[in-house]
C-alpha cells in the first residue's frame, strides 16, 4: 500500500519526513525535497541524485534516511534539481 502523504500539495517539514517509513515511493520523496517526480525520476537515472535508493522487487524505493541526510545538509548537494 502507498503511503499517502498529509499536506503534499504544500510540501513537508522535516518533521513530517522523519515520520515516514524507512523507505518510500519516488513520487513521496520528490514531495519532501519539492521537485517534480519526473525531476527526481531523472537524476536518479542519470545517477546525479544525492538520495540514496533501493530495488524492492521491481519498485523503486528511496531511503528516507537519505532525505534527511541531504536536506540538514549531510549528504551530496548535487543531483536534484
Amino acid at each position: 500500500m502507498a503511503h499517502k502523504i498529509a499536506g503534499a500539495s504544500r510540501g513537508m517539514t522535516l518533521a513530517q519526513i522523519r515520520q515516514l517509513p524507512a523507505a518510500v515511493s519516488v513520487e513521496a520523496a520528490a514531495v519532501a525535497v519539492g521537485v517534480s517526480r519526473s525531476s527526481l525520476y531523472q537524476s536518479i537515472a542519470e545517477g546525479s541524485c544525492p538520495l540514496r535508493t533501493i530495488r524492492v522487487r521491481r519498485t523503486l524505493r528511496v531511503l528516507t534516511s537519505s532525505i534527511i541526510d541531504w536536506l540538514e545538509g549531510d549528504g551530496d548537494r548535487a543531483g536534484v534539481a
